[in-house]
């Protein structure tokens, strides 16, 4: 008796199952991007044993990326901050520092953390889309940018999906994940296994400009900072109100130092573009600390000038 051919399998599920197989053994996580978020998720995949090739366009900006991620981990360790406890000589030997993309040739996953600027991250992608194995699935690490609109642009959409990393990377547990129009369940099953790897859950959210958390978050800042533009109070008493009222850890204008104006902006921006509605209108105080260079923290200069005055 001849045996009865094998019933083929349709393409999509095995191009899942390759992807499967080939996330079963990962190699290595391309994160795109050394700024604040890049470098902390760089950190916390190295931290977890991942190897990472962590690219950005400027040797400035990787040195720059190396010491951050050598003095949070040792930060880390003095106070106990939680994460693993892992020396840093071996968090740092486990990063590969890059300014081009090639050694994404040999990553099975790549976070995206480039600035949301929507021309930026359809370069990143052309290139990245061009070099990476098939079965490589795009994370991208965005607040406003819809993941759907990234899938278009390139040649494997049901491998694209979003996640939303809180800030800072090292500490928050919850990864708000976003699936586009095209991501598979493959992806979404292969994305919550590499952050359960990475210590951290997904949330799984379906693909709307800002999802969950900006679409409320920007918002919030946006209007507090009108508060402050019409003089109805302080940028104290704003956080101090929600601090001290709703029990949260930070207030909403503190949280903007901390993500960075510029970021907010863009967010605001993007989400005033997509829904063609005006209660996403850039409040013109955030426009103009943008405009003078006072970006929060990471100037060391926004709503707060940390030392103890208010920047506006």
């Amino acid at each position: 008796m001849t045996a009865a051919p094998a019933k083929a399998r349709p393409e999509d599920e095995r191009n899942d199952n390759g992807m499967e197989e080939n996330m079963e053994a990962l190699r290595a996580v391309g994160v795109a991007g050394a700024g604040v978020m890049g470098r902390e998720v760089a950190q916390v995949l190295s931290q977890h044993g991942l190897r990472v090739v962590l690219v950005d366009v400027s040797e400035e900006a990787l040195d720059g990326a190396r010491r951050a991620i050598e003095q949070k981990v040792r930060f880390q360790r003095l106070l106990g901050a939680g994460g693993p406890e892992v020396p840093v000589a071996e968090v740092l030997e486990r990063i590969t520092f890059a300014t081009d993309y090639s050694g994404f040739t040999e990553v099975d996953f790549v976070i995206e953390n480039v600035t949301e600027d929507w021309e930026t991250k359809r370069r990143v992608y052309e290139e990245i889309d061009r070099l990476c194995p098939e079965h490589a699935v795009f994370a991208v690490n965005t607040s406003c940018i819809p993941i759907t609109k990234v899938g278009g642009a390139v040649s494997r959409p049901d491998r694209v999906i979003g996640t939303h990393f809180m800030n800072p990377v090292t500490q928050k547990p919850v990864v708000e994940v976003i699936r586009g129009h095209h991501t598979s369940e493959a992806t979404i099953a292969t994305t919550q296994r590499l952050l359960a790897a990475m210590g951290k859950e997904g949330i799984v959210v379906n693909d709307a400009p800002g999802f969950v958390s900006n679409r409320v978050l920007m918002l919030t800042i946006n209007e507090a900072a009108f508060l402050l533009q019409d003089g109805v109070s302080t940028v104290e008493d704003v956080d101090r109100i929600f601090k001290t009222c709703f029990g949260h850890t930070m207030g909403p204008l503190e949280t903007a130092d901390l993500i960075g104006l510029d970021t907010i902006l863009l967010s605001i921006e993007g989400l005033y573009e997509s829904f063609a509605d005006s209660k996403y209108r850039p409040c013109p105080l955030l426009q103009r600390m943008v405009h003078a260079g006072l970006h929060g923290r990471k100037s060391g200069h926004g709503f707060y000038d940390y030392g103890g005055r208010p920047a506006a």
